[in-house]
């Protein structure tokens, strides 16, 4: 009997002792069934809208700069974790000779300009219109939807709201072949966007050369100038020769002809006087003696 006594206040103590158990479980499984707070966007800060298929848009010149440092600091410290590669990037920004980081600042200001020309001709585009037709339908339809749940949970009449809300949603704009040809519209944009941005490239270089070659023009130009300046000084130093010798070579008349040299004819008289000379020196030596005295004293300034 005392055995049973005993197995008998045993019994309900034993059974506090699983309710504790069990009720010390439930806490742990509800404390672990707690959702755990997910990382996300910053309350309060608005994220920036991405235009599906449209322009990206441009950097800051430090975001630049740390895209072009960062794979380097990596390299150097494989070990070495995200924040501190940025720490780092950002102190070497802050020590960056003005010169330097003045060139970031300018790369990314002509991409802002050419973002805000794009994103200004996509704006234009037909594939810009049907996006902000479809954002535009898109809200449209969430709040039919908000509205038909509240009428539905107040009427009663859920499914039958449902099925009417779907069928009104079947629009012909979202078909497959409407989307298999914006896709296809959206690559050619996407391909004649690049083309245009190479026909940009191309543009400019063709204005550098462009450049270079007015440059030439310029140069080449300047150059004939004094080419000309020279060659007129040039033919006045020959028209002040030539009279220098018709005068001097007056007194001397050709062997046989008698002829004396002028202004037109001083080539052909020289031509034929040094063909008679060549010809018969001897017979000639009074008039070679004759031609090196006149030639001794021709001034010499003159010629």
């Amino acid at each position: 009997m005392g055995g049973v006594k005993q197995e008998q206040s045993d019994g309900p103590g034993s059974k506090g002792f699983h309710h504790s158990d069990s009720t010390q479980e439930e806490n742990n499984n509800s404390l672990n069934a707690q959702p755990v707070k997910k990382r996300g966007w910053p309350k309060g800060k608005k994220r920036k809208k991405v235009l599906p298929n449209g322009p990206k848009a441009p950097v800051t010149g430090y975001v630049r700069f740390l895209n072009e440092r960062r794979e380097h600091i990596r390299a150097l410290h494989p070990d070495l974790p995200f924040p501190e590669i940025t720490k780092r990037l950002g102190a070497e920004w802050s020590r960056l000779a003005p010169h330097d980081k003045q060139r970031y600042l300018d790369e990314a200001e002509r991409e802002k300009v050419q973002y805000a020309r794009e994103l200004k001709e996509y704006q234009k585009s037909e594939a810009y219109q049907i996006t902000s037709a479809k954002i535009q339908d898109k809200r449209i339809k969430k709040e039919e939807l908000t509205s038909v749940i509240i009428n539905a949970n107040s009427s009663g009449s859920a499914a039958l709201k449902t099925s009417d809300l779907s069928s009104r949603f079947d629009v012909p704009i979202f078909t497959e072949e409407f989307l298999d040809q914006n896709k296809a519209r959206e690559a050619e944009l996407r391909r004649l966007r690049k083309a245009n941005v190479e026909f940009e490239e191309q543009n400019t270089i063709l204005q550098k050369h462009i450049a270079e070659m007015f440059s030439a023009k310029e140069r080449l130009e300047a150059e004939l100038g004094q080419d000309e300046l020279r060659t007129q000084a040039l033919h006045r130093r020959l028209q002040a020769i030539k009279q220098t010798l018709v005068t001097s070579l007056a007194t001397v008349p050709l062997p046989g002809t008698g002829e004396t040299p002028s202004f037109g004819t001083l080539d052909t008289y020289l031509s034929r006087l040094s063909g008679a000379l060549e010809s018969s020196p001897h017979e000639h030596r009074a008039l070679l003696i004759k031609l090196q005295e006149l030639l001794a004293h021709l001034d010499s300034e003159k010629l």
